[in-house]
């Protein structure tokens, strides 16, 4: 493989999507990739020419831990639709032509479902013209719901810092033991699968009872029967502490959130901007109990907690990286990178690789075996599964208090 590469990270970041750069950047030095070039903000960067070096950031081994402590996409992020080549092939010669004044011979895409779709156009395209260059996916997202990947680098710190966070939610709540409880709901992202939410479960332990109802997207949200388990619960418990997606929909398909104000931005993918769902619910229960409320929404830091990001997860992101790198050096193409649970205790994961056409726009929802009866909790099987992503820590680099980051010059 002579020539350079290039890499690209899209959609939401995560705690631990520079790991992955990362893991890329150190395997391309080992097969002796002469320049590694970094799209700014993506595909969208990339066919502006808007590069970057990472060669003049990664000068040393510190410089590299740097940048698996740093959150958030080191390169940019985008959230752009390319479009199918039969309708604008001039897209796709200017993609390629690109390649060529770079001598770029492979280009890897750290991202989810919609990230790659434009792995697989690019690599259908190369295929279809004879074009040298190779594709290979790096899967990213903390919605864990790629498919064929036993799960997604991003997941287990997401999770990790939803567990904990939760925790403290609740350890705050129970401290004013009055008569009447207060009624926290928590809004965690997710919007078609509750891989999210259902990690308000591992909040759960010796000291702490865990959340006291889990609604996820998966399961249809029946007002009447949410408002009846919090009467339920306010008559017996001091604290009342709900997790919820944000992507719970009413039977009639509506989301939750859509009860407050209607839901008018849509992104390039055609997803609705989802908040507001915790606030909705706050409201509601409030007017239908009289008791006080309070809605939390985790929002943006559940993907950003780098300073409590799991080692595992840190590790896995590097290693998919490194791993994605071998394969197009070894001549393959049109393919995505995948996590293999090999064993549960002790956990044991390895590396796997899939055809792109199997993971591009689908999505995996949460087993409903992991869902329990009445559809407000997970089962010992989700525990089980998702217990050893959230595992280790990786201290950050601190400097006057706060952590250390790596940061792109613009």
């Amino acid at each position: 493989m002579n020539g350079n590469i290039i890499v690209g990270q899209s959609g939401g970041p995560t705690a631990v999507i520079n790991s992955s750069v990362a893991g890329v950047y150190t395997a391309a030095k080992a097969v002796g990739i002469e320049k590694v070039y970094g799209m700014v903000h993506g595909i969208q960067g990339f066919l502006a020419e808007n590069f970057c070096d990472l060669g003049d950031y990664l000068e040393s081994s510190t410089d590299i831990e740097l940048l698996k402590r740093t959150p958030s996409a080191f390169l940019g992020s985008c959230r752009y639709k390319m479009p199918k080549f039969a309708d604008n092939e001039a897209v796709y010669e200017k993609a390629f032509a690109i390649m060529e004044k770079y001598n770029i011979v492979a280009l890897f895409y750290i991202g989810g479902n919609d990230s790659m779709d434009t792995v697989k156009q690019l690599s259908e395209y190369a295929a279809i013209k004879g074009k040298r260059q190779r594709f290979v996916g790096i899967p990213k997202t903390v919605d864990n719901d790629l498919p064929v990947t036993d799960h997604c680098p991003g997941y287990g710190s997401a999770a990790k810092y939803i567990a904990i966070s939760m925790k403290e939610i609740i350890r705050d709540n129970e401290s004013f033991g009055v008569e009447k409880p207060t009624v926290v709901i928590v809004e965690i992202m997710g919007r078609h699968a509750g891989w999210l939410t259902a990690a308000a479960a591992l909040s759960r332990g010796e000291d702490c009872v865990g959340p006291d109802a889990i609604y996820l997207p998966e399961v249809t949200f029946d007002i009447d029967a949410f408002v009846a388990k919090i009467k339920h619960l306010a008559a017996t418990k001091s604290s009342v502490v709900i997790a919820v997606s944000e992507g719970v929909t009413l039977a009639d398909g509506r989301f939750v959130c859509e009860m407050g104000s209607e839901v008018t931005f849509v992104d390039a993918f055609g997803h609705k901007q989802l908040s507001g769902c915790a606030a909705v619910l706050a409201n509601l229960v409030a007017a239908e109990t009289g008791l006080k409320t309070r809605a939390v929404e985790f929002s943006t830091l559940q993907r950003s907690a780098s300073h409590i990001a799991s080692l595992t997860d840190i590790n896995e992101a590097y290693q998919v990286g490194y791993a994605a790198v071998v394969a197009a050096y070894e001549g393959k193409t049109g393919q995505m990178i995948t996590l293999l649970r090999n064993s549960d205790e002790p956990y044991q994961c390895g590396i796997g690789i899939c055809d792109i056409s199997e993971i591009a726009n689908v999505e995996r929802a949460l087993p409903a075996e992991w869902i329990t009866a009445d559809g407000c909790d997970l089962t010992d099987g989700y525990i089980k599964y998702a217990r050893p992503l959230i595992m280790g820590e990786l201290p950050p680099f601190y400097v006057d208090g706060v952590p250390r980051h790596l940061v792109r010059k613009k």
